[in-house]
């Protein structure tokens, strides 16, 4: 909004020109999402404790998170309130990936929204089944994918960048949907599965977002693009500053979701942000190398996979003490905000990895 009002006037007023700069819109995006969620943190628990709407605690969890029944839930909304707001007043709105992305925000956002309010106020721990969720995540997806396909940039709609391949992307034709589809789908949940320590999904969404800030931005010079023979995408840096938004709403959620947190984010937030990024990564064709920038909520969703089969194939034994992993480690003994900071690192190793693999080709 604030590109469209002001940066015209750059003949009559010099400093406007500053929002044709998309690190300069990016940097004013993230702060302003940083200081909605500082400024309304406080007011928006109160609200949530005057509505009842806590955090309902499933029976099979660890021990020692019984003390956290009856905490806020539905803290994702404020996360989403403030991505949108930041969105609004510093991208370009006629830039068709913005418009994708508030809408992915919006989708999944009720869809989470739906979800949390089965648990609070049906007494349902589980919220929506896992049919009904894959439901919606799907149609998603094939709606993504579909769109994509038939207008997506010319020469480039169904393709995506390999990583460690030079001078070569692979044109997934008709089946390009379902890959889209694949991805929405497993971040969606992979941030989900992950949502079960204080602070953890959050802050790896903030690392995962920061680093779709940057290769979003790389897609969308036309100079760095191709040195390091990424597929360019003119709009795809527009990008940039959503993810930047995510960045700092993330930031200003952490200062409340901390250990010990004082407000969740549900699955508002959860099956939200994790749709948004998948989306971000598929919009500048950076979808596989999600495998790396997420590389922990790809371990998370690795540890129930394994689980499941593990349990199914030996009568009833257990690989892991309980998954999704942080669980796991929880009942090895290892307090919840040391497994936090470790998952975080790890995640910050894996967002130097994955940005590492753009010169290792």
């Amino acid at each position: 909004m604030l590109f469209w009002l002001l940066y015209p006037l750059k003949d009559i007023f010099g400093p406007f020109r500053l929002f044709g700069y998309i690190t300069f819109r990016s940097a004013y995006a993230a702060v302003v999402a940083i200081l909605i969620v500082l400024i309304c943190g406080r007011p928006f628990i109160n609200f949530l404790k005057s509505k009842s709407i806590r955090q309902k605690i499933r029976a099979e969890v660890p021990e020692s998170h019984k003390s956290k029944e009856g905490t806020p839930s539905m803290g994702g909304g404020l996360i989403l309130l403030s991505i949108i707001i930041a969105s609004l007043l510093f991208c370009d709105l006629t830039n068709p990936n913005i418009i994708i992305l508030i809408t992915a925000t919006i989708w999944f956002g009720l869809l989470g929204a739906y979800d949390d309010y089965i648990k609070i106020y049906k007494n349902k721990p589980r919220g929506l089944s896992i049919k009904t969720k894959l439901f919606f995540q799907v149609i998603y997806g094939i709606a993504l994918g579909l769109c994509l396909y038939f207008f997506g940039p010319e020469g480039f709609a169904t393709k995506t960048n390999l990583i460690f391949i030079k001078n070569y992307v692979i044109n997934l034709g008709i089946f390009y949907p379902l890959f889209v589809t694949m991805v929405i789908v497993g971040s969606s949940n992979g941030v989900n599965l992950t949502d079960g320590l204080d602070g953890l999904a959050i802050g790896l969404i903030g690392i995962a977002a920061l680093a779709y800030s940057a290769l979003a931005y790389t897609a969308g010079h036309v100079v760095i693009s191709g040195y390091l023979d990424v597929i360019f995408l003119k709009s795809g840096g527009e990008i940039t500053v959503f993810c930047a938004s995510i960045l700092g709403a993330s930031l200003g959620f952490l200062w409340f979701n901390s250990y010990p947190a004082q407000i969740f984010m549900g699955d508002t937030g959860a099956l939200s942000l994790g749709a948004i990024i998948g989306t971000a990564a598929i919009l500048i064709k950076q979808e596989i190398l999600l495998i790396f920038v997420g590389g922990v909520f790809v371990i998370e969703v690795g540890s129930v996979l394994l689980q499941v089969i593990y349990f199914h194939s030996t009568g009833g034994k257990r690989l892991f003490k309980m998954a999704p992993l942080h669980h796991h480690f929880e009942l090895k003994g290892l307090v919840e905000p040391k497994i936090v900071v470790r998952f975080w690192i790890i995640g910050i190793i894996f967002l130097l990895f994955a940005l590492t693999t753009l010169k290792i080709r």
